[in-house]
């Protein structure tokens, strides 16, 4: 039971460290592989901290889905007006709760799975650009 309690926490600390880079880093597409990879180093290292091998791919799995449910948010935060600094801080804090929480038993894994959902939910209730009046001024 020790060993499943440990790989959750490596896989929820790693998706904190991912949400974290993706708050700061997402503005390009460098900058959001560089919060997914920073993700899987964060779980890997913290996984090794905790245990074995088991822990830091638990640990480097959650870094990458973390980062692939952070990356959406912050760049659709960014494109939608939000500033750098303001977008960084709020989603940075979002990602140290979720670091934390991942201490709660069953919590890292739930947090590693949903981060991804809920950015692809995010992504699909966004709305749609039109070109609106621009088009008449082609005239």
């Amino acid at each position: 039971m020790w060993e499943w309690y440990r790989i959750g926490v490596a896989a929820g600390i790693g998706a904190g460290v991912a949400v974290i880079a993706a708050a700061w880093l997402a503005r390009t597409r460098p900058g959001a592989l560089l919060a997914i990879l920073i993700g899987a180093a964060g779980g890997i290292a913290v996984g090794f901290a905790l245990g074995d091998w088991n822990d830091a791919l638990g640990g480097a799995i959650g870094g990458v889905l973390g980062g692939l449910g952070g990356v959406p948010l912050a760049a659709g935060t960014l494109r939608r007006g939000g500033t750098i600094s303001g977008t960084g801080i709020l989603i940075g804090l979002a990602g140290l709760a979720i670091a934390a929480l991942a201490l709660i038993p069953f919590l890292g894994y739930l947090e590693a799975v949903a981060l991804p959902a809920l950015a692809a939910r995010a992504r699909r209730r966004e709305p749609e650009r039109y070109a609106g009046l621009r088009t008449l001024a082609r005239d």
